[in-house]
């Protein structure tokens, strides 16, 4: 009986390591994720926007292994680059001194940074405070200046940008999740 049991209970675990493994695996595509439009009220007020941060929505379609697709809303927080050089300079963890982005897609486009709402300290979620004019993590107290620049607290490295393109009339985001706590940016995940 104790045999049968045990034959039994690893036939059923086995049955579930594939999808609860499925799920908890980073599904990194060769060629990233799939673009996503931005809320156009929200790209409208980023464009709007003469001094700050905005909060931009946008939706995509969520699935994993195990539960069945649905439609995720985001957000990101976006600025409005002023001074393309200035930003270089501000932000020289993204870009090479010769002003080439460190990343695998252009740093800034159309006039514009997006960045992902994780932190990269511990990837909890932070807000912009408009009267210091910062980007502050309430989770640990990492704290980033307008260009998204570590200036405070426990995190390793600067704000991470999203992947921004205009296409078809269109503000496009691409989701890319890096993993946290370390200076490099390594991608953990594309979503969509």
């Amino acid at each position: 009986m104790a045999n049968a049991t045990i034959g039994l209970g690893s036939v059923m675990g086995l049955g579930l390591v594939v999808p609860i493994g499925g799920a908890l695996m980073p599904d990194v595509k060769a060629g990233g994720a799939t673009w996503t439009a931005l809320d156009k009220a929200g790209w409208n007020e980023l464009q709007a926007s003469i001094d700050g941060a905005v909060q931009v929505d946008f939706s995509f379609n969520g699935k994993d292994s195990y539960l069945p697709p649905q439609t995720v809303t985001q957000s990101a927080w976006g600025i409005k680059v002023k001074d393309q050089q200035k930003f270089i300079r501000d932000r020289s963890d993204l870009f090479t001194p010769d002003g080439k982005s460190k990343l695998p897609y252009e740093v800034g486009n159309l006039g514009f940074v997006l960045f992902s709402p994780l932190c990269p300290h511990l990837n909890c979620p932070y807000s912009y405070d408009a009267e210091v004019k910062r980007f502050i993590c309430k989770c640990h107290g990492s704290q980033y200046d307008q260009s998204g620049a570590h200036i405070a607290g426990p995190a390793a490295r600067g704000l991470d940008p999203l992947p921004l393109r205009e296409h078809s009339g269109l503000a496009q985001v691409e989701w890319v999740r890096y993993q946290a706590t370390i200076p490099d940016r390594i991608v953990v995940s594309y979503i969509g």
